[in-house]
């Protein structure tokens, strides 16, 4: 029982000073916004780079190799995310709360 109200508290100032959505679950965080231009990518991208800073404050690391983007929509630009060093690859779907959805938003 203590656990995960620890943990709650560890995290509780993971979305600090956020300018997009961050969802925080069991065990993983998203973060969402719109980057349909260099000005909406930009915003994504320093909120990954306050996330990453949180880490390294916190003495924590985000698993890489999970992290991923998914660009949802049809003719939108496919901006590069980095989180840290690494260029995260890009999904073709994501699954929220037992609902998939692809990148064409066709869910199942």
């Amino acid at each position: 029982m203590l656990g995960p109200i620890l943990f709650n508290f560890f995290i509780s100032d993971l979305d600090d000073e956020k300018e997009c959505t961050l969802s925080k679950f069991t065990e993983e965080t998203k973060l969402r916004g719109v980057a349909d231009t260099p000005e909406g990518h930009a915003t994504i991208q320093r909120d990954d780079d306050r996330r990453e800073k949180w880490s390294d404050r916190n003495l924590t690391r985000f698993n890489e190799g999970k992290c991923e983007v998914l660009h949802l929509g049809r003719n939108q630009p496919r901006h590069l995310a980095v989180l840290g060093d690494t260029h995260l690859e890009s999904s073709l779907a994501d699954s929220d709360l037992g609902v998939l959805v692809d990148n064409k938003l066709i869910m199942s």
